[in-house]
């Protein structure tokens, strides 16, 4: 891979792995920021703290210098409809009340390209917890049955939801999710395709190389904890928690595609697993066993 390529990303430095079948992931400083300026020392003050401005209500790190507008952006970049982006503030002032969420590093948002996201799944809460601080819309799958209640099938629609099969290959699904990244959209994948028992991050699906490696510009992983503390399996309605999403550097296709797709999924896993245990740490948390 190019050094180009590799700027671009802010996400793999100058081509070669660290070791044999891994992904490099090691934190640059963002290209957007190259320039200085105020915008740039004031979000280069933020990187060193590592994104936390933990003040409640408040988001947690800074965009991409790039994406800033609201609900325009740069040329064959989607920007949100308006639904989205007014429930988006909502949403910034609610989950950062009531779920005390913070976002970390969410200057990863690439600014242009096809992207999918790739998150670990802990409550009904995610979808929202994990687009609600990025500037560009997020697309995302919900279970085919949703979109038979009459009058929710509209406004999920809105909100940019397609339908998937649950418990079954839907290639429908797939098929559609490869068209709006290819359109340049985001789509989101909760890899684990279930959410999870006991908080830890479970194997995940093979879908997820499929589109990172063939149509994707870029993967970006995506970790949420604290909200299965907040709302379980078990557990009918949500209660007030103690979130955080954190984002990684984005991969580019280039370097997903450099490994197997087994291959790829298993230090894909790895990434969020290791930046859950940064974010449970930062948190004062336990950290969780894997085997």
């Amino acid at each position: 891979m190019s050094s180009e390529v590799s700027q671009r990303a802010g996400s793999v430095s100058d081509g070669a792995l660290p070791r044999t079948g891994e992904l490099q992931t090691a934190p640059q400083r963002h290209p957007a920021l190259q320039a200085g300026g105020t915008r740039a020392r004031r979000a280069d003050e933020t990187s060193a703290t590592h994104g936390t401005l933990a003040t409640r209500g408040r988001l947690c790190s800074y965009a991409n210098p790039e994406l800033e507008g609201r609900f325009r952006f740069g040329e064959g970049v989607p920007g949100p409809k308006f639904p989205y982006g007014f429930m988006r503030t909502v949403l910034q002032v609610v989950l950062s009340a009531y779920c005390r969420a913070r976002v970390f590093n969410r200057h990863y948002e690439p600014a242009s390209g096809g992207a999918v996201y790739v998150c670990n799944h802990q409550s009904f809460l995610d979808p929202m917890l994990m687009s609600y601080a990025l500037r560009r819309p997020m697309n995302y799958m919900a279970r085919d049955s949703l979109f038979r209640v009459p009058g929710f099938a509209q406004l999920i629609t809105e909100f940019y939801a397609f339908p998937v099969k649950r418990g079954a290959a839907d290639t429908g699904a797939m098929k559609e999710a490869m068209r709006r990244i290819k359109a340049g959209g985001q789509v989101v994948l909760f890899a684990e395709g279930t959410r999870t028992l006991d908080g830890r991050i479970g194997p995940f699906l093979p879908g997820v190389a499929l589109l990172a490696q063939r149509v994707a510009k870029w993967t970006v992983p995506c970790v949420i904890d604290g909200a299965f503390e907040s709302w379980p399996r078990t557990q009918k309605f949500p209660s007030m928690g103690n979130i955080a999403v954190q984002y990684a550097p984005a991969i580019p296709q280039e370097e997903a595609a450099r490994h197997t797709p087994d291959e790829f999924i298993k230090n894909l896993r790895k990434i969020c697993i290791d930046m859950q245990s940064e974010v449970r740490q930062r948190m004062g948390r336990p950290a969780l066993k894997y085997d």
